[in-house]
């Protein structure tokens, strides 16, 4: 998966991550923002799996927590629920043997290699890699919303850097996995 195909894939989180900062305004705007966007690209087919379903029940739900009851739990455990919501999508994805990379590596890849089990082996790995970054990203949302052991900064440079990471995780080894492969067979030919 290209890296600009996982922003896209992403784009919810991501419009809410970049909105829902410093007022219960931005926080709202963020999570209706993110809820329509999760919605149009669920209907229109560009969003799918688990990290749709994560998605549209995960910010339905923030509609109704934050938007509608004003319920200040949610309100100060947001990041947590977040990457939570996320975490356990990806986790019972695997699972359920429906990791949510195998969606979008299967727009890229040729039908034949769909059942191969190295082409299964990466999806999965790519998928634990992201349920780890999820898992710890909730983890550390949570230990700062219960009493913070760094500056603010400090977590969300830690939480950048895990999804910058897993993204290019994501781009990267399947390509290097396809590289390799055509060197291999070079060499047999």
């Amino acid at each position: 998966m290209s890296f600009f195909k996982m922003l896209f894939c992403f784009a919810p989180w991501i419009f809410f991550l970049i909105i829902a900062h410093g007022s219960m305004f931005r926080l709202k705007l963020g999570i209706i923002v993110a809820a329509v966007l999760s919605v149009v690209m669920a209907v229109k087919r560009l969003h799918r799996g688990a990290i749709m379903w994560a998605s549209i029940l995960f910010f339905f739900y923030a509609i109704v927590a934050v938007v509608f009851l004003n319920d200040m739990w949610a309100v100060r455990h947001m990041g947590v629920l977040a990457n939570g919501a996320l975490a356990v999508s990806v986790w019972a994805g695997i699972a359920l043997k429906r990791p949510f990379t195998l969606e979008y590596a299967r727009e890229h890849t040729d039908p034949s290699l769909w059942e191969q089990p190295s082409f299964l082996r990466t999806n999965y790995l790519l998928t634990t890699i992201w349920a780890v970054v999820f898992s710890i990203n909730a983890f550390l949302a949570w230990q700062r919303s219960i009493k913070p052991a760094m500056p603010s900064w400090a977590y969300e440079t830690i939480s950048y850097s895990l999804l910058v990471s897993a993204m290019f995780v994501s781009t990267w080894y399947p390509q290097y996995l396809k590289k390799r492969r055509e060197a291999h067979i070079e060499q047999d030919d």
